[in-house]
Parts: C-alpha cells; structure tokens; sequence
C-alpha cells in the first residue's frame, strides 16, 4: 500500500509542477485562455477578464508549489486537501469544455503538450483518483529529507518561481513552445499535415485597401514587425520607444510594418503622434496574441523564418542583422 502511494504521490507533484512550470514561463498565455473561459459564450463571467492575469499568476504559483510542497512532503495535510480542490475545479471546467465543445484547448499544459478537451478531462480523472488515495492515507507523506530543509526547499522554490513570473512578464517567456518561436519558419508551419489542422493557421496580412501581402512579407529577406494586437492597450512608453529602432532599421535595409487587429485609422493617429516611417497590415487578433507576448513586440523574419524576438522593453538589445 505504501508503494502505491508513494507512486501515486510522485506523479501527482511532477504533474502539478511540470503543468505549473509550463504555464509559468508564458503566464500570459495563461490569462488568455482564462478570458477565454470568462467569456459571454463559455462561463459568461465577463467581469472578471480584467483580472485574468493576476488570476493566472496566482493559480500557476499556487499548482507548482503545491507539487513542491507534495514532493518534499511539508504541509501535508493542507497540501492533499488543497490538490483535491483544484483538481474538482479543474475537472468541473474540462467537463464543461469537453461535454459543451466550447473551448477546444484548456491550456492545462501550456503550449507546451497539446490535449483535446476529452484528454484533458480524463486525464483530471486519474489525477482525481490518485489525489483521493493521498488524501486518505497523508499521515504516509513524510518531510523529505527534514522538515528544516524542506521548508527551505519550499521557500527558495517560490522566490525562484516568482522571480520567473516578474522576469518573463517584463520580457519575454523564456521557453517557447509556439510555432512562431525564433527559428520556426512560418510557410513550413502553414503546411498541412496528414488530416490536422496546420500549427499555422489563421497568419494572414492585408492592408488597409485589401490587399494581401502575406506572401510578400514571408518571402523578403529582412522583415521588421511591430506587432500591437490592440493599440487602444499598447503600452504607449512601448510605441515611443520603437521610433528610434524602426528608424534604425529602415536605414539598414529592413522592411518595417505595424501588425494589429486595431482600425487603421488608430494606427493613424499613433503614428502621426510618434512620426512613424511604416505602415499597419492588419492581422487576427489571437494570432497576433500567439505570434508574441508583447504589446507591442518586436519581430524579424527572413524569407519567412523568424530570426529574433523582443519585448517593446528590449527594444535597445534588438539585433538588425541583415541576411
């Protein structure tokens, strides 16, 4: 029996740290399936959008510590009982995805590992079980090796996570798992395989008057974008900043273009405002949210590839290297 447990406790806390730690790296990521799940047509719990980033943050630091806490075993008691309730919220919210087809990703592992909402929930189901076993028998989680250094264990884990959490907001996340991830060639990631929907689906780029240059910009060689899924939310420090570096850019030989869902004539305005030297091709709005974690973000392609990625914030450290 206490074999079972002691395995049914170690897959429990490398799930919950592994499912915290992806989420982590892209809390972002995170906040836009919560609005998701926040929507009119999902949850109708529209007046909780604006805190669907610190409600992200704060669930991600609670999952990965709660795994820490169940694998060096301090708080136990609290810690089985804390794994119980999240995992019925998690399992109330995959049903409803799975049973209502209403969001086709949870995003329980990030971008990381890529479930259908039937996986998801099922896999909730075995997690369910495992966590009633430790719920029951928790008097076996013992303090792994003491409970002093456990206690370290735990308090340094959460610095450490929390340090990751302010770092990758400020920036960018520090793992990638999108397919627009420096290195990832965005003509290859539009290509069908067998049956599945490509991983690139929905990158499309028209100009104001209707014309596409989705093919245009993806076979340039030097490509500058300024990605702003939505101006009216850019940071406005951010757009200020950029004009040197676009500027900078156009003389080295790139192609500078605004991405946004915005109306052209926002774009307008902003780049009156700030003497912009370029103009905006409009994109999906979700695309651009998947392209960068950044409003704006700074993006440069090569004949389709993309070579480097920014923040507004590290507009100073972008490379102009032309190919």
């Amino acid at each position: 029996m206490k074999i079972v447990f002691q395995i049914s406790r170690l897959i429990v806390a490398i799930t919950f740290i592994f499912s915290g730690f992806v989420k982590l790296v892209d809390p972002l990521g995170s906040a836009y399936k919560f609005q998701e799940y926040f929507g009119a047509d999902v949850l109708n719990l529209e007046f909780l959008i604006p805190y669907a980033l610190p409600f992200s943050v704060f669930l991600i630091l609670t999952e990965i510590m709660l795994g820490v806490f169940l694998l060096v075993g301090y708080l136990p008691k609290i810690t089985v009982w804390s794994l119980l309730g999240m995992i019925l919220i998690f399992l109330f919210l995959t049903w409803y995805s799975a049973y209502y087809n209403k969001v086709t990703d949870c995003g329980c592992f990030g971008d990381a590992v890529k479930l259908s909402p039937w996986e998801t929930f099922y896999k909730n189901v075995f997690l369910i079980l495992l966590i009633i076993l430790l719920v029951v028998k928790y008097e076996y989680i013992k303090p792994f090796p003491s409970l002093n250094l456990a206690k370290w264990v735990s308090f340094l884990s959460f610095t450490a996570f929390l340090y990751i959490g302010y770092y990758v907001l400020i920036h960018l996340p520090i793992i990638d798992f999108r397919p627009y991830a420096v290195g990832k060639n965005i003509k290859e990631g539009m290509q069908f395989v067998g049956t599945e929907l490509p991983p690139v689906h929905d990158f499309f780029l028209e100009t104001n008057d209707g014309n596409d240059l989705t093919e245009e910009v993806l076979s340039a060689d030097n490509i500058m974008l300024i990605v702003a899924y939505n101006l009216s939310k850019s940071e406005k420090s951010g757009l200020s900043k950029l004009k040197d570096l676009t500027d900078k850019a156009i003389e080295n030989g790139f192609e500078v273009y605004a991405l946004s869902a915005s109306m052209n004539e926002e774009f307008l305005e902003i780049k009156n405002e700030y003497n912009l030297n370029f103009e905006m091709l409009f994109c999906d709005e979700t695309t651009l949210k998947t392209i960068i974690r950044a409003n704006p973000g700074i993006v440069t392609l090569h004949k389709g590839t993309v070579t480097g990625k920014w923040s507004w914030t590290d507009a100073d450290e972008v490379q102009l290297i032309l190919k």
